[in-house]
């Protein structure tokens, strides 16, 4: 009779237990879907690996603010690295100057591909180039490619880098790729580095 008894309290916690997870898939299953996309994605850039944009940093420096909104509710897809202004910027991977650009949004940048022509790192907001950088131009990992400022719409009082990476599509058009969360890649640039 216990053992009966016993059986039937568990095969009801079994079904209580699975109803419970039913629900809890039915009412976040997207929002599981879109963590899982993103786990996938980052596995797929695991391979990736890239120096620091700026000697030096900590861990606690790096801040994820990939997901974060900004105006018009768009994504930031990026990582913001606080700096004093005039902070060297180095290049992250060795590859190619691909375009010096002044944008409202962004103020000077760097779109720097990787030497596969795979990745594009875009550095923003910066304050100056190094002098003679030019596109066109290969760079080495850790070389100096510009200054750390608040150009663009950064505020004056906030001088930092806003740091990006995209997949190239197959035309490499840097403003059509696949947005890359810097931030992992970065945390583990910074433990390399120790």
């Amino acid at each position: 009779m216990t053992r009966s008894r016993s059986l039937a309290v568990f095969v009801c916690g079994v079904a209580v237990g699975a109803l419970g997870v039913t629900m809890l898939l039915q009412l976040f299953g997207d929002h599981i879907h879109a963590l899982a996309a993103r786990g996938s994605q980052a596995q797929v850039e695991e391979s990736l690996k890239i120096g620091l944009p700026i000697e030096g940093l900590r861990a606690k420096d790096i801040l994820d603010t990939f997901d974060q909104r900004r105006e018009s509710d768009r994504a930031h897809e990026a990582t913001d690295i606080m700096a004093p202004r005039g902070t060297p910027v180095h290049a992250v991977h060795d590859g190619t100057i691909r375009k010096l650009f002044t944008s409202r949004p962004g103020g000077l940048t760097i779109y720097q591909f990787d030497s596969s022509d795979t990745y594009c790192f875009y550095y923003a907001h910066l304050d100056r180039y190094e002098k003679g950088l030019a596109e066109g131009q290969s760079v080495q990992q850790g070389a100096i490619i510009g200054y750390v400022g608040s150009s663009g719409n950064a505020s004056p009082a906030a001088p930092h880098l806003h740091f990006a990476i995209v997949r190239l599509d197959p035309e490499k058009h840097w403003w059509d790729g696949t947005p890359i969360n810097p931030y992992p890649l970065l945390i583990h640039a910074q433990e390399s580095a120790k």
